[in-house]
This record gives C-alpha cells, structure tokens and sequence, in this order.
C-alpha cells in the first residue's frame, strides 16, 4: 500500500511537471516580437476589410448572377443608398440592368422598401446599359427620412434576383 501511495505521488508530479510545461511552451508561442516582420512595409496602420463574399456566398453570386464585389453604400448624408457590383459574366447579370424590372431596398429591421427614383431631367438613377465583363454598375436609392442606417442588414431585389443580407457602409 505504502509503494502504491509513492507511486501516485510520483505520477501526479510529473503529470502536473508535463501539463505545466506545455502551458508554459503556448504561451513562449503566443508572444510577438516588437520588430516588424517586413522592413520595407511602412509604419502607417492598415485596415483589415474581409472579402464579404468569401466562400459559398461569393460563388453563388458569381455562378448564378455573373457578378461579384456587391456594395451598398450611404452616400450623400445618408439621402440615397448606392448598391453596386461588378460584372463577370454579361448574359448571366442581364437581369440586374433590365429596365423593365423595378429594382427594390428592403430593410426587414426598419421595415421600409427604398425604390430607384426617377428625376425629371435625369431618368432612373440607374445604369440600365447592356453590361460588360468587367466594368461595375450602380443604382441609387431614395433613403428619404434616413430611415436605412450604416451597419443595417438589407436585402436588394430586381426581379428574380435576390441579394440577402448585404451591410450598409
């Protein structure tokens, strides 16, 4: 019994030297040095901007739709919100320019659907051109009354296409 006891006492210590020891190893790993990794990259702070599209998302939009880069933007002190993107594939994005369809800004969270307007001497404004590999198109909404915020989650629809939960910049 008493050997049995010694040898309990013994395994504990080095179980508890094992355990502390690889503490001790994350946390040598988890320091950063002060010295900059690249010398010649500048002092000034970047800011880290995520692919918003990345993965399943991005595909989608691209294989479906023919676009990518989607944006939505409040511009002009918040009076007009600017959805736009960028054209891969013309007869896939067709649909996004078509003028016969009445594009819509729905913000489930406000409760407002924000239209296309259509100025008198202007037209839509909208580009409703046939679109090309590579360029990027806009449409601008009425946000009368500010109602759609930065930081707001909303949906854009033109017909049949449907981009759910793009933020608000």
């Amino acid at each position: 019994m008493p050997e049995s006891n010694a040898i309990r006492k013994t395994m504990s210590m080095l179980l508890a030297g094992v355990f502390g020891s690889s503490i001790s190893v994350f946390q040598a790993g988890a320091q950063t040095s002060s010295q900059p990794t690249n010398p010649k990259r500048s002092a000034a702070p970047m800011h880290y901007r995520p692919d918003r599209f990345a993965g399943r998302a991005g595909k989608f939009y691209a294989l479906i739709w023919g676009i990518d880069s989607l944006s939505v933007k409040y511009a002009e002190s918040g009076e007009v919100i600017r959805f736009s993107y960028r054209v891969l594939d013309p007869n896939k994005a067709r649909t996004l320019n078509d003028k016969k369809l009445a594009p819509s800004l729905i913000d489930p969270e406000a409760g407002v659907k924000l239209v296309v307007p259509s100025l008198e001497k202007v037209g839509q404004l909208r580009q409703s051109s046939t679109p090309e590999a590579g360029k990027s198109y806009w449409m601008a909404f009425s946000n009368k009354g500010r109602l759609v915020k930065r930081g707001d989650r909303v949906d854009v629809v033109i017909g049949p296409f449907h981009a759910q939960g793009l933020v608000v910049d």
